[in-house]
């Protein structure tokens, strides 16, 4: 189990938001936290305590007018701790080399694999042709529906139809090296993290998982350890002293 840091970037500007408010219509997202400081602080930060195989999310689509602020704030963090982050947000098999050779270790990837609302295989063998199995980190990010769990895209916007499963995982991970997922509905809200589907991650046995959403306390993360038993390695945001929570920083990063 370990931490993974995160540097999530909106409107050119490093945040902490509540997973399911962004909104691209207006660049809205409600915030949690707004920092000062640009993202090559907290990438020279997690260099220094060497953080390794945390991710870098750009939460603005190309077409917004914050997109280029969004994105050299990005580049600026790679360029401060390269081959030590994995960046994610609109990324394709066009791009990903781009973002490779800028130092990027890995990129992550939902809605050009999922477009539309469905998987969309090509778009993914096409993508490990472009970077690499070994370089390539699906996000799984997810929202609850009925009885499970369904993948969402286009910022945690859209669901699609596919259910995450231990089955889903298995196919999946034939062509990628890690996974990130965020449990939305919980994701900024320090309220604790999504039991069942840390359960259910923790049960599957694979390729490395990192979970993000909810874990907003000391005894939140005891929590998980117990019930993932170790095997997932996490993300804190919001709840992080770093970003205006009560969650120690230091502490957490000694983990």
């Amino acid at each position: 189990m370990r931490f993974r840091p995160c540097i999530d970037i909106h409107n050119g500007k490093v945040k902490q938001i509540v997973g399911g408010s962004l909104r691209d219509e207006g660049n809205r997202a409600k915030d949690n936290f707004e920092s000062e400081l640009g993202a090559e602080f907290y990438a020279r930060l997690y260099k220094r305590d060497g953080l390794k195989g945390g991710h870098i999310i750009l939460l603005n689509p190309p077409g917004s007018e914050y997109y280029k602020a969004t994105k050299q704030q990005a580049m600026a963090a790679l360029k401060e701790y390269p081959g030590g982050m994995q960046i994610g947000g609109g990324i394709s098999a066009e791009n990903a080399q781009e973002y490779l050779q800028a130092g990027a270790s890995h990129v992550i990837v939902t809605s050009y694999v999922f477009r539309d609302g469905t998987f969309r295989r090509e778009n993914l063998e096409k993508l490990v042709r472009a970077a690499g199995k070994e370089h390539v980190v699906l996000d799984l990010s997810c929202r609850k529906k009925e009885s499970g769990y369904y993948i969402v895209t286009d910022r945690w916007q859209k669901f699609t139809d596919v259910r995450l499963t231990p089955e889903v995982l298995d196919e999946l991970a034939r062509s990628c090296d890690e996974f990130l997922i965020h449990g939305v509905d919980v994701e900024g809200k320090s309220s604790g993290m999504e039991t069942e589907l840390v359960r259910m991650l923790a049960g599957w046995d694979g390729i490395p998982v990192t979970y993000a959403g909810g874990i907003g306390s000391l005894e939140d993360l005891e929590q998980f350890r117990e019930v993932s038993g170790g095997k997932l390695d996490f993300t804190i945001g919001s709840a992080l002293d770093l970003f205006g929570g009560s969650v120690p920083y230091e502490v957490v990063a000694q983990m």
